[in-house]
């Protein structure tokens, strides 16, 4: 057992208001304190903080004040700076702005569970509902389009909500056909209503997606092999229209379209332009097929001012109103604390019938004159926190100007890299595509894919920048061989303080 944790007499009723200004003061000196300097602790910081890890539940507890020593001074240098850090580019880690952050420490002191809406007792379901409003003006649609809106714990859980809204759709559409009565996967299960709907299997049809997408297929019993990519021989990350006609004719099969704002290793957009997603939807309705838009990061490019140098970016997602459903993180491009995602539907009947509590008298709400749906018929959770607030304080605190200079400026810095790796000697930009420089920048969103011409370097180049605890990059693989991946997605970001950052680290690397 750590030594600084003496046991105490101190319990919880015992703590005074002296204890909880502590803690109040502790919380304000982290909130305040700069970006630290490195983005890893040291192999020795962890090792030094992992001794200290009790191992042995005490019968008397430490006391508040020399856990949060414990907390802080023990535990806490021993995690990496992730959101805390404008030049760590690992996975799409966005930060959390002040904002976010004051109304997450808010959201912990009220303890609010959002799920039964109950407008005459508490308010936070009216701030979810309306922060989904806010939110959905944000991304340019019309929040009357999509009645179904819920946060949820990211953009996986998300996904989870779309196949599963997609599965119910698709099953009563080819049901339609055969009988009047209503068949329901949520009412019959997915074996019976599918036979009932004269259904053989159900196919997700997409293009290089997320690995969230088969785990949610997974989860729902629709099978990881359920989800077939159908992408161009020449740009695997578009549709090849011809084979997605060709899979949705298919006798027996019910289909749900998934497409990708923004795809994770490259950080391309299945389509281009409003005239491709209008078509993909025309095919779709002729089959009875649901359109699943997978908008981990890649929907809040739907803000981006219609000038030349985000022309082609803002293009890939016209059109994606015309989806089904569309998945979001909020913790990523919004950048609001861990964990947080949302999800967006036009069928609000259908997330009742996927998602109601039946025969609890004791969550039920009954009908409500605002509209607002109770959060537990309408997503996985019964039990939820109160996701919303941090989101609906960064909203208000920065507006939609506030987020559109926040992802230019990460645009910016992603194409400074870009620009960098280009013109290098030991580096390439991946994918190479044949194009001028400008015409490949101009497709670069936040994501810059590269690795080292030589093999040597390129086995040891994440490790290699990691190591300088200056910058932070993921590993990916690209065509077969090991690559690299920044993802620029803080709200800190300064272009001119930290691509000079990067390059330098880059330039050391390679020595």
């Amino acid at each position: 057992m750590n030594s600084k944790l003496t046991p105490s007499a101190s319990m919880l009723n015992a703590q005074t208001p002296d204890s909880i200004q502590k803690l109040s003061t502790a919380i304000a000196s982290l909130q305040t304190s700069p970006p630290p300097a490195d983005v890893l602790p040291s192999q020795e910081t962890l090792s030094k903080a992992r001794a200290t890890l009790v191992d042995v539940l005490p019968e008397q507890g430490a006391g508040l004040e020399n856990t949060i020593c414990h907390l802080t001074q023990d535990l806490g240098p021993a995690l990496n700076a992730s959101s805390r850090s404008a030049t760590y580019y690992g996975f799409v880690t966005g930060g959390s702005t002040p904002a976010a952050s004051l109304a997450d420490n808010l959201v912990t002191h009220y303890d609010q569970n959002v799920q039964v809406h109950l407008p005459n007792e508490t308010l936070a379901t009216d701030i979810e509902d309306r922060t989904l409003t806010l939110l959905c003006s944000l991304l340019d649609f019309s929040p009357s389009q999509w009645p179904h809106r819920t946060f949820t714990t990211g953009a996986t859980t998300s996904n989870i909500l779309g196949l599963a809204c997609g599965r119910e759709y698709v099953i009563a559409e080819a049901s339609a056909h055969r009988t009047d009565a209503e068949v329901s996967v949520g009412e019959q299960g997915i074996v019976e209503a599918m036979r009932l709907a004269g259904i053989d299997n159900i196919q997700i049809l997409t293009t290089v997606p997320h690995s969230s997408l088969s785990k949610a297929a997974s989860i729902l019993g629709l099978g990881r092999s359920c989800v077939k990519c159908i992408g161009r021989t020449d740009a695997p990350h578009k549709f090849d229209m011809a084979m997605l006609q060709k899979h949705l004719s298919q006798p027996g099969a019910a289909s749900i379209v998934a497409v990708s704002a923004s795809e994770v290793n490259t950080g391309l957009f299945a389509t281009s332009s409003f005239q491709e997603m209008q078509e993909i939807r025309r095919i779709c309705d002729m089959y009875g097929a649901w359109i699943h838009v997978d908008g981990a990061f890649g929907i809040l490019a739907r803000l981006l001012p219609s000038t030349p140098q985000y022309e082609t970016i803002k293009n890939c997602t016209t059109g994606l109103e015309l989806a089904d459903s569309i998945t979001g993180d909020g913790h990523k491009l919004l950048n609001v604390p861990y964990d947080c995602g949302f999800f967006l539907s036009r069928h609000r009947s259908l997330a009742e019938r996927v998602f109601a509590n039946p025969n609890a008298a004791y969550l039920a709400a009954g009908a409500a004159a605002d509209g607002i749906m109770s959060p537990l018929n309408i997503g996985l959770e019964n039990s939820r926190r109160f996701r919303a607030l941090p989101v609906y304080a960064s909203l208000v605190a920065y507006g939609a100007a506030g987020y559109r200079d926040m992802l230019e400026r990460q645009i910016a810095l992603s194409r400074g890299i870009a620009r960098y790796i280009s013109s290098s000697e030991e580096f390439e930009l991946l994918p190479v595509r044949g194009e001028d420089t400008d015409d490949v920048l101009g497709k670069i969103y936040i994501i810059v894919l590269f690795r080292a011409k030589k093999e040597a370097l390129n086995q040891q180049l994440v490790d290699k920048i990691k190591a300088s605890s200056k910058i932070y990059v993921s590993g990916t693989s690209w065509e077969g061989k090991p690559a690299c991946r920044f993802a620029v997605s803080n709200w800190m970001v300064n272009v001119e303080r930290d691509l000079p950052v990067v390059t330098q680290v880059l330039q050391d690397v390679a020595r």
